[in-house]
């Protein structure tokens, strides 16, 4: 499973990406969208993205071949109180790829490029309740609180979100 830091001119990877995009949130994934997302919705997403890598924003993708099996975002703070921090964004795995340590090594992947930048804390959101916050517990992520109602499912419903953090050492 080959891990990809992509930059500006990877556009290319854009078709796959919108293909595990809509399979997580078909998947019931708050993604920031709604089940109604369409295709020119989810590119111009992504190309939103692209148009943001650089020294302070980073993105990977893990693929076998051409088949995309997870993506994760890291952005650095860039406010000068906040240089040492950065925040974990859309972690995806396909639905037919979790429990065979993708996301696991697309969270090695951040925390490596995190220490590298000189950080020493990440913070992250997810939703209230799901899954994830198993997979994030399990990694040594500490859980802060929740905000009710903060965001909705793509099916409209206004879930929790999960407010986590870590110290890298």
């Amino acid at each position: 499973m080959p891990l990809l830091s992509l930059s500006p001119q990877d556009r290319d990877w854009i078709p796959a990406l919108g293909e595990l995009f809509f399979q997580v949130v078909d998947g019931g994934a708050s993604l920031g969208f709604l089940a109604d997302v369409d295709e020119p919705q989810m590119r111009d997403y992504w190309e939103q993205v692209f148009d943001q890598l650089g020294p302070k924003h980073r993105l990977w993708l893990l693929h076998e071949g051409p088949e995309l099996l997870g993506t994760v975002q890291l952005s650095l703070c860039g406010k000068p109180n906040g240089r040492h921090r950065g925040e974990v964004q859309k972690l995806m795995v396909h639905p037919d790829a979790r429990r065979r340590g993708v996301a696991v090594q697309l969270m090695a992947a951040v925390e490596a490029a995190a220490r590298e930048a000189g950080l020493t804390l990440l913070v992250l959101d997810t939703e209230a309740q799901s899954p994830a916050e198993t997979f994030y517990q399990s990694g040594g992520w500490q859980r802060t609180g929740e905000i009710p109602q903060f965001a909705a499912n793509p099916d409209g419903t206004l879930r929790a979100t999960a407010l986590y953090w870590k110290l890298l050492p």
